[in-house]
């Protein structure tokens, strides 16, 4: 039976720049009325994960930055930062005098940029988001979140990166969340190591968790599942990693795989 169910947003329950649908909400609602947890798990900042959680009636921790931080309630229950040398390297290699590509910089749960550049406000406005605007040397780096390099222009840039990067930094965790963003984070602030904490914080077995996303970095997601679902517009390699494809996020695949699995 499965007792947990730790779901991406976007792209699984949110189509692309929009939100979700009143049947998604719906299965959701129903998913409660059962017991079932339903876990965000995000590499969206908590506030703006926390904010969508409400609107879809949950209580339960949410799990942003792609694993870094587990919030419930207000109180944080697991949180793991890049170190100010870390953060410093990316920006270097992210900086004029090397590859010249955007950054945002999550310090403490606030977005920064340097610039109010068209990456910046093109990525607020699909996700509904704030940003402050400050040079990066000027801020505390004590408790960095993540980084976030984003190429629209020429997302092939982005994968190449994101092979090139795991070996220049084996220190890191570094994954390609959409074909566009490249993320940065501490090497336990992964999908997978956040479902563990939450599969050991309430004393569950695996096989009654089920995962499910779209994405690469929703592969370590799955990976922490018993059941592991795919949508029908998951990248190919999330694919591979999958139990069971259910339908597009245009369709309800949520939904879907919910009714078979857990209603």
């Amino acid at each position: 039976m499965i007792k947990l169910v730790a779901t991406d947003i976007d792209g699984t329950i949110f189509i692309p720049e929009k939100e979700f649908t009143k049947e998604v909400k719906d299965c959701i609602s129903r998913l409660n009325d059962l017991g079932i947890k339903v876990v965000l798990v995000t590499g969206r900042m908590n506030a703006a994960a926390s904010k969508i959680a409400k609107d879809l009636g949950l209580s339960t921790p949410v799990v942003s930055y792609q694993g870094g931080l587990v919030v419930e309630n207000g109180k944080v229950l697991y949180e793991r930062y890049l170190t100010e040398e870390q953060t410093e390297r990316i920006l270097e290699w992210a900086g004029i005098n090397g590859e010249n590509i955007h950054i945002n910089l999550y310090n403490d749960d606030i977005l920064y940029s340097e610039k109010d550049c068209y990456e910046i406000q093109r990525y607020c406005n699909n996700l509904h988001t704030e940003h402050t605007v400050k040079k990066f040397s000027e801020i505390k780096k004590d408790k960095i979140n993540k980084l976030l390099a984003i190429e629209y222009s020429d997302p092939e840039r982005i994968t190449r990166y994101e092979k090139e990067l795991q070996e220049k930094f084996p220190d890191l965790y570094i994954v390609k969340s959409t074909p566009y963003f490249l993320e940065f984070s501490n090497p336990e602030a992964s999908k997978k190591c956040a479902v563990e904490f939450l599969q050991r914080y309430w004393g569950l077995k695996k096989e009654e968790i089920l995962t499910i996303g779209d994405q690469n970095n929703d592969i370590a997601l799955l990976q922490a599942g018993g059941i592991k679902v795919a949508m029908g517009n998951a990248t190919e390699e999330l694919k591979e990693v999958a139990d069971y494809i259910t339908s597009s996020v245009y369709e309800d695949g949520f939904v879907r795989a919910m009714e078979k699995f857990c209603l």
